[in-house]
């Protein structure tokens, strides 16, 4: 399922500069949860979501209508990472269920307790959400374009954590160099999510 790429624009001037939480979420492979009481809005926010990391053309994250019952959350559980849409507002209640909670119908992000120490925000994400939010609110740009500016600035990101891999063994798996990374002296912030980012892709050493 390809995903809605002319709702980008419309998530950035709804949400604002919280529309990082939500890169930050897919960057890191976290479970996000949408709620809205219509499912036309619910399946057509979470169908575009996937597009703010581009990169991974992953679309098999995403679970745009899921219901409350037992066979269904356990299929949801298995991933490790996903969106999830539901129309009932009863999944706010299951903290199980995500890392960051979506309420389409109050606008309204909330990062889960157990998930705020990865999802810690800083300098480096305050940039990226200025990022998204000036190239949405270009007149001039297209969906597509804000959705290419997001992908360059998630490239750079990777650029930024490269000098900090190494390739290990005759497998040629790149894995972070932790004591490279702190030596860096990066803001906590951006150090803990670059480490974070090189969990999610299965860059540390086992």
């Amino acid at each position: 399922m390809l995903p809605s790429l002319g709702y980008c624009v419309d998530i950035v001037s709804q949400f604002g500069m919280e529309t990082v939480i939500l890169h930050t979420a897919l960057m890191l492979k976290k479970r996000i949860v949408v709620y809205h009481p219509k499912i036309e809005a619910v399946q057509e926010f979470t169908r575009t979501l996937p597009a703010l990391v581009w990169h991974r053309q992953d679309w098999t994250i995403l679970h745009s209508y899921v219901h409350l019952n037992t066979d269904e959350l356990e299929a949801l559980q298995m991933c490790t990472g996903y969106i999830a849409g539901f129309v009932d507002l009863e999944v706010s209640n299951r903290p199980d269920l995500y890392d960051v909670f979506v309420n389409l119908a109050d606008s309204e992000i909330t990062i889960a307790p157990l998930a705020k120490e990865s999802m810690t925000m800083g300098k480096l994400h305050k940039e990226i959400g200025q990022l998204i939010v000036q190239s949405a609110e270009d007149p001039e740009k297209s969906d597509s374009q804000v959705i290419q500016d997001i992908a360059l600035k998630t490239k750079e990101i990777f650029t930024n954590l490269a000098p900090f891999s190494e390739v290990l063994g005759d497998g040629g798996k790149r894995v972070l160099n932790l004591e490279a990374l702190k030596q860096k002296r990066f803001p906590p912030a951006t150090e803990n999510f670059l480490y974070h980012l090189a969990a999610a892709e299965q860059m540390l050493k086992l």
